[in-house]
């Protein structure tokens, strides 16, 4: 999709079709709308007093001008009650119109974008295409039949009146198409299946982002991290015959600036090993990568947008399959920390590989450590697959946390990480165990990897709920939806 920015008014500008957005009746039409609307003769105004167009939120009407003014459609897209607005809604509101334009079949619009009370042209710009573009993304690589019938967008014309607007729309349109893409690249690569987006495919995925950006890349092999001490990550990589590959990708090195980790789980294909899953639903294990594909996502925004920061990714990738040389329940494993683990499940080896990936981090002196991870179904089973759980060990990171999320409408939710929890992982034979009983699944994995961030400002995202999802969403489609980009992104933005 070409997006661009032109100077002109709604109402003088011939096109395809015209979007315009309004907030429920009975509030007055304003902006652009209100100028179309005199252009048209108050067609607009009629409708919706006349109750055929209410405004209401994500409602979509399709009409033919007949030459009343230049554009040849005009879809009218409603916002809502004027007092819930805010961006989250902007952004449903514009995917939602995008969805209706490209299932017509229409090939371009235009949009004029004005400044809305507090908002600014860059802010509604940036957050209008977010929406956009997430909202018309379709997983379509491996279909050959009927691709003919695949609709898709080719040019959108953003219209600002005067050159400062320009200005602005333009700085927005830049800042949601980078975030769009990296979006695009970790939902590609969660809904990629395990036999195409091996650890080795996200590894050379992972070198030609650094390399088109700039970024020092280091792929560890099995045998190196072995010599290195990692017996929990090398446990679990040597169960598959696709060799795992522990992957860290650095963002403006040695330049002074805060050093921040980011840590995400890079399990390509997870069958719970020795302690095999049930076959029911198996097939969606392969997004047990998303966290890994949300943080290599993450570095590309941060390097297209030259944000002032040193982050480090370290992404360990590997799957988890039973076979001769799968690790066991009961093995002792010695993790780069120098702690020992009993393993009581061969299906709680996310932990594991990040136990390792956390202590790594530590090299880096880092500010602070986020990780994300699809680490339990316990998280589910509490929080559904709409929010995230968020743990961590310092109240002010937690609080930059929540404050992303809810200007990125990627929800989180805090639980509960109280030293009690960690007499569940208590072992015998170990250190402590892999893990407790049934009860508080998800914090007790995420007490167990707080054993290896130390003392260093620390927090842990559950992402098993919303990282892949059955049913569609405004700008969220099933499947992988790339969460945790947006959140991070933003989190990283507003660091200071």
């Amino acid at each position: 999709m070409d997006i661009k920015i032109e100077k002109g008014r709604a109402e003088k500008y011939p096109c395809e079709l015209l979007l315009l957005f309004s907030f429920e009746s009975p509030e007055r039409l304003e902006g652009p709308i209100q100028s179309v609307d005199m252009e048209w003769k108050g067609f607009i105004s009629t409708l919706m007093k006349e109750g055929d167009f209410k405004g209401e939120l994500f409602e979509s009407r399709l009409f033919y001008t007949q030459g009343a003014f230049p554009a040849k459609r005009a879809l009218l897209t409603g916002l809502g009650k004027k007092g819930e607005f805010d961006l989250e809604k902007w952004r449903g509101a514009a995917s939602k119109a995008g969805q209706f334009i490209q299932d017509s079949g229409v090939k371009q619009f235009v949009f004029p974008i004005k400044k809305f009370d507090s908002l600014s042209e860059m802010e509604l710009a940036e957050s209008f295409v977010t929406g956009l573009l997430l909202g018309v993304y379709q997983f379509n690589e491996f279909k050959t039949l009927e691709r003919d019938k695949i609709k898709e967008i080719g040019e959108v014309i953003l219209l600002g009146e005067k050159d400062e607007e320009i200005k602005l729309i333009g700085d927005g349109l830049k800042t949601g198409q980078i975030i769009s893409e990296a979006v695009y690249l970790a939902r590609d690569l969660v809904n990629g299946p395990s036999n195409q987006v091996t650890p080795t495919v996200l590894a050379e995925k992972a070198q030609q982002i650094a390399k088109e950006l700039g970024m020092e890349i280091q792929v560890l092999e099995v045998g190196q991290a072995e010599a290195m001490g990692m017996g929990a990550f090398v446990a679990v990589a040597k169960g598959s015959q696709e060799p795992g590959k522990f992957i860290v990708l650095e963002y403006n090195k040695g330049k002074g600036w805060d050093t921040i980790a980011l840590v995400g789980k890079g399990i390509t294909f997870d069958s719970g090993g020795i302690s095999i899953k049930p076959s029911e639903n198996m097939d969606r294990m392969k997004d047990d990568m998303s966290g890994a594909a949300a943080v290599l996502a993450t570095l590309q925004v941060a390097s297209k947008l030259q944000l002032p920061l040193h982050l480090v990714g370290i992404m360990p990738a590997t799957e988890n399959l039973p076979s001769g040389k799968a690790y066991k329940p009961g093995d002792i494993l010695k993790t780069l920390s120098g702690q020992t683990v009993e393993v009581i499940s061969t299906d709680a080896e996310g932990r594991l590989i990040l136990s390792d990936a956390l202590t790594y981090s530590l090299r880096y002196q880092p500010k602070a450590i986020i990780d994300l991870a699809t680490l339990t179904g316990a998280c589910v089973i509490a929080l559904g697959d709409y929010v995230i759980g968020l743990f961590g060990n310092e109240e002010s990171l937690l609080k930059r946390i929540e404050e992303a999320s809810s200007k990125t409408g990627e929800k989180v939710w805090r639980l509960p990480l109280w030293d009690e929890y960690f007499e569940y992982l208590k072992s015998d034979a170990a250190d402590f165990r892999n893990v407790g009983t049934r009860a508080a699944g998800a914090t007790i994995g995420a007490i167990f990897l707080s054993k290896f961030a130390e003392k260093v400002p620390w927090v842990h995202l559950d992402i098993a709920g919303p990282a892949s999802i059955e049913k569609e969403r405004p700008y969220i489609p099933r499947g992988g939806t790339g969460v945790g980009v947006r959140l991070l992104v933003q989190f990283l933005r507003d660091w200071k």
